[in-house]
C-alpha cells in the first residue's frame, strides 16, 4: 500500500513539474524582432521642451527598457532615464512623455521578455525651443 501512495505521489508531482517545464520552453523568441522608433526620428528638431516617445508594440515582449543619453550613448555626458516599463494592466502603450532642457539627446528601446530580448533601436534628436 505504501508503494502504491509512493508511486501516486511521485506521479503528480512528474505531471506537475513536466507542465512547468512546458510553460519555461513555451517561451517566445523576440530576439530576431526589431522595435521601430516612431517619435522622435532620428535627426528630429523638437521646439517644445514636452518631448513625446512613441514606439512599435512587440507580440510577446513583457516590458520594454528605455534609455535616453546626452548627448549620446557612445559619449554620455549623463544617462537621463533607464526605465524598465512593464507591460500590465496599467500599460496604456509603448509611449512615454518628458520634459527636456534645449540640447542634444540620444534615445534606445528594446522588447524584452522572460529569456529574450531584441536589440536597442536607437535615434539622436535635438530640443530647440528658443
Amino acid at each position: 500500500m505504501k508503494n502504491a501512495m509512493s508511486l501516486i505521489v511521485i506521479g503528480i508531482i512528474a505531471i506537475f513539474l513536466n507542465s512547468a517545464c512546458e510553460d519555461i520552453v513555451e517561451v517566445p523568441d523576440i530576439s530576431n524582432q526589431e522595435v521601430e522608433l516612431l517619435a522622435p526620428l532620428n535627426a528630429t528638431v523638437v521646439t517644445e521642451s514636452s518631448v513625446s516617445f512613441s514606439w512599435t508594440e512587440i507580440e510577446d515582449a513583457d516590458a520594454y527598457n528605455m534609455q535616453l543619453a546626452i548627448p549620446d550613448f557612445e559619449n554620455a555626458a549623463q544617462i537621463l532615464l533607464d526605465s524598465t516599463i512593464v507591460v500590465d494592466s496599467t500599460f496604456v502603450g509603448a509611449r512615454l512623455i518628458g520634459t527636456l532642457p534645449d540640447g542634444n539627446f540620444e534615445w534606445r528601446v528594446k522588447a524584452q521578455n522572460s529569456d529574450y530580448e531584441t536589440l536597442y533601436s536607437t535615434a539622436s534628436f535635438s530640443v530647440v525651443t528658443e
